[in-house]
């Protein structure tokens, strides 16, 4: 085989990668973090976006999707889709758990996959992680943004609108069966501006186009609070991994609370008439409500991301990865079970805020404005730790040499991964200031599935190379437990869009060129002397 091909398929050692971790040659991040501190920053990352909004879609159905013109409704079976979703993800989170405790490393499953299946689809998965971590967190921030503005509304401070909204969220047209392409819509609002058609007729924010600003006749659409927040949690990021985590425990601790208080208080108003029908749409709603709300799960693995700031990392990690998947799913199972009585499900449909919308709609409306409170906590933490577990993955890729040594450096200061935090930042601000929410959840969930799938069978592969390892923690059952899961996976990836499958294989295709250009050749000398 040419050297070239073999190189790519070429797997690290554990010893490699754990002296690699080690080396003097690049400074060490700081070894603050025990197993209370892993499992809040898993509920942390977990509890955001996905059960603040992708709640009603799962409910209620939606647009665009692969079983025809609307996503089928789950309604109230959407407690079965979350149950099957935690089930799912639980047989990955032992498969996390089991490498996390062989490779205490920050690289999470971009070094597990380096050590089982090569360099070519370690570089693959770590490019599939930005889909995880960078871009979910642009659908977190525009939550945020979304969240934080109904919230300053309540208190009478109100920003003009197109600082609010991105610009293809303000063209879109009232008329949802008519299709058109962005020059199409920006060709109809220069006659709505002409005064030959209808503006108000025609678009759904013609009020907000109208005052807008246009630059080259585009309207100038932004939101600002979405970048704002972005731009906070990129300096906490950097001030230091001990900081993160404390304000991270600050705010998991009034997110739980108010979930807890949604139950408690939701429960009184659950209408057992609104759990009939149970699961209108049947198989084919539970399979898009669990696609939908997979959304909800994504974080316990980027707790592995801490690796290397882990005090007893063998035995922290496994417990702080499934601990806070537990914990989560018995709160989602909960709250879905009371927001889907509290309303029939159809009420939610196109409703971007379901809870505060289910109180509003009993006439609880200070309970609303409660919710809509922890919102912005709830994301605010989301957003934490996504943005602390991006960089670490650059970081560790740059040690490798498939990213530039840029990528690697560590503050002298404050002992974080500076550049990498900047950059995760950047990546994060410009789409979540310029783009809308609904396209970047499902991108994001088939890019997590497929790390996912990786991970799983990755364990299966060390198990038959490397049986004499020592594991802190094992996975019960491995050989029915890792299958389990990658069949999950694949059964909940089914359930998304086609143009979502397009645009992955678009996204691995861009990675696989960048691979091609710089990583494969970079990366070849230490390849050579680093992998057994």
């Amino acid at each position: 085989m040419h050297p070239f091909f073999k190189q790519m398929f070429q797997t690290k050692s554990l010893e490699q990668i754990m002296a690699n971790s080690e080396s003097t040659d690049h400074p060490q991040l700081k070894k603050t973090l025990g197993a209370w501190d892993l499992a809040l920053l898993g509920v942390g990352a977990i509890i955001g976006a996905g059960i603040l909004s992708a709640l009603g879609t799962g409910l209620a159905g939606g647009l665009d999707t692969t079983f025809g013109l609307t996503r089928p409704a789950a309604g109230p079976a959407l407690i079965v889709s979350f149950i099957i979703t935690a089930i799912a993800c639980g047989f990955t989170a032992l498969c996390y758990a089991e490498f996390a405790s062989m490779i205490p490393v920050s690289g999470s499953a971009y070094t597990y996959t380096y050590a089982t299946m090569g360099q070519l689809m370690a570089w693959l998965i770590g490019w599939d992680l930005l889909l995880e971590y960078a871009v979910s967190n642009v659908a977190i921030a525009i939550s945020w943004g979304s969240y934080m503005d109904n919230l300053l509304q309540g208190f009478g401070f109100i920003l003009p609108r197109w600082l609010c909204i991105d610009s293809r969220t303000m063209l879109t047209t009232i008329d949802p069966n008519l299709v058109l392409s962005f020059s199409d819509k920006i060709d109809l609002l220069m006659q709505a501006k002409a005064g030959v058609i209808s503006g108000s007729h025609t678009f759904k924010f013609w009020d907000i186009l109208n005052a807008a600003p246009t630059i080259y006749n585009i309207p100038v659409g932004i939101n600002i609070l979405a970048i704002f927040i972005t731009f906070l949690i990129t300096l906490l990021c950097i001030w230091g991994v001990k900081e993160s985590v404390r304000t991270n425990n600050i705010l998991v601790a009034i997110k739980v609370v108010l979930l807890l208080f949604v139950i408690g208080i939701g429960a009184f108003h659950v209408q057992a008439a609104n759990y009939s029908p149970f699961a209108p749409n049947g198989w084919h709603g539970i399979q898009a409500g669990a696609a939908i709300i997979f959304f909800a799960f994504i974080g316990f693995d980027a707790v592995s991301t801490t690796a290397e700031e882990c005090r007893d990392p063998g035995r922290d990690l496994p417990r702080g990865i499934i601990g806070s998947l537990i914990i989560c799913t018995v709160i989602y199972i909960g709250v879905c079970a009371v927001i889907a009585g509290m309303l029939p499900y159809t009420a939610y449909h196109g409703v971007a805020d379901p809870i505060a919308h289910a109180f509003t709609a009993i006439g609880m409306n200070k309970i609303s404005a409660l919710i809509s409170v922890g919102a912005v906590v709830a994301l605010g933490g989301a957003l934490l730790v996504f943005q602390m577990a991006q960089p670490r993955i650059f970081m560790v890729m740059s040690r490798d040499r498939l990213l530039p040594p840029w990528f690697g450096k560590i503050h002298p200061k404050y002992r974080t991964p500076f550049n990498s935090t900047l950059l995760t930042g950047l990546i994060v601000i410009l789409p979540a200031g310029l783009m809308n929410i609904d396209e970047i959840i499902e991108l994001t969930n088939i890019g997590t599935l497929f790390a996912f799938i990786l991970v799983s069978g990755g364990v299966m592969i060390l198990r038959i190379q490397r049986p004499e390892a020592p594991r802190k923690f094992r996975v019960p059952y491995i050989w029915v437990a890792a299958p389990l899961g990658i069949l999950f996976c694949v059964w909940l990836a089914w359930g998304l869009p086609t143009r979502t499958w397009e645009r992955f294989w678009i996204w691995l295709a861009l990675g696989l060129l960048l691979y091609f250009i710089y990583g494969a050749r970079h990366a070849r000398s230490e390849v050579i002397k680093g992998v057994r």
